[in-house]
């Protein structure tokens, strides 16, 4: 599948989701005035409808015809789209993107977060996921350790500015995190794989403040004191989904989490800096007031 084509599925996928319900007419009106037709086509039935089984095989996304409303076209399980993060951030960036190509004067004005690497295995992964076929790829660590390995790709995540895939080894079974942007090589292969039907990428993560999943950190109620300059910004933007405040006054609030206090929570808890203390867990009380010793020593 090119680029093109994919771009072509996000299109088709954003315009029938933002009209609510389209006809053919429509969509193809919509078609000859997008920056992403390039040669300035129209989308013939017989096309429309292959587009309609690669969306719905690729995403999930089940696109169906209203015939008593005109022929209209909707999306039947929008309730499902709107939980799925990873199409709602498919959809969210393309927006974007054919926002900024359509507002060519605003160049300049519009800034983004730029993913450093890793987003070039992106596609050839979700096709993989969608074909159930297994990867080999040779991924390089920080400590330039290599390994070669094959994996039955689970699921794709976004977190800081990384793209990660949860996969399972096809040669111990054990499930591992990989970023994207250490992936030295990544080649599709012909063998095939059953996903557990069992496995549920959003409740794999559930517990997880980012990606790091440690068996040996269990899930905890975490309880921190934010100050009255600081809650606003967890208010709008929580850590976690568990999050919930369950105190307030005049000059702070406590905010309670449940999830596993693994590394990449205890560093976002630090950039906080002093409108943060731990409560509760003590044993998470300990490990930050060792860290912070350690930074004091540092400036020392």
């Amino acid at each position: 599948m090119s680029a093109t084509l994919f771009n072509r599925y996000i299109w088709l996928v954003n315009t029938i989701s933002r009209r609510g319900k389209i006809s053919l007419e429509e969509i193809n009106r919509c078609w000859e005035l997008s920056q992403y037709n390039e040669n300035h086509d129209t989308i013939p039935e017989r096309t429309f409808h292959r587009h309609k089984e690669a969306i719905k095989s690729l995403f999930d996304i089940d696109i169906r015809c209203d015939r008593s409303d005109g022929n209209r076209y909707y999306i039947a399980n929008e309730q499902d789209l709107e939980n799925n993060y990873l199409r709602k951030w498919l959809l969210g960036t393309f927006a974007v993107d054919l926002l900024t190509r359509e507002a060519k004067h605003l160049k300049g004005r519009i800034l983004f977060e730029d993913i450093p690497s890793g987003q070039h295995y992106l596609e050839q992964i979700i096709e993989a996921m969608r074909d159930s076929r297994t990867l080999r790829l040779q991924y390089r660590t920080f400590t330039d350790s290599f390994s070669n390995t094959e994996v039955e790709p689970y699921c794709v995540k976004v977190y800081s500015r990384r793209w990660y895939m949860l996969s399972r080894s096809v040669s111990d079974g054990k499930l591992r995190v990989y970023a994207l942007d250490r992936i030295v090589e990544l080649k599709t292969t012909e063998n095939s794989f059953t996903l557990d039907p069992n496995f549920d990428a959003d409740r794999f993560f559930a517990a997880c403040y980012g990606v790091i999943v440690d068996s040996k950190c269990l899930t905890e109620i975490v309880r921190i004191r934010v100050d009255n300059k600081q809650r606003n910004y967890l208010r709008t933007l929580p850590l976690h989904r568990s999050q919930s405040e369950i105190e307030v006054s005049e000059d702070y609030s406590v905010f309670e989490y449940a999830l596993s206090p693994t590394l990449d929570f205890k560093q976002a808890l630090l950039s906080l800096g002093n409108s943060v203390e731990v409560l509760s867990p003590k044993t998470l009380r300990e490990q930050m007031c060792k860290a912070i010793e350690q930074m004091h020593e540092l400036y020392k």
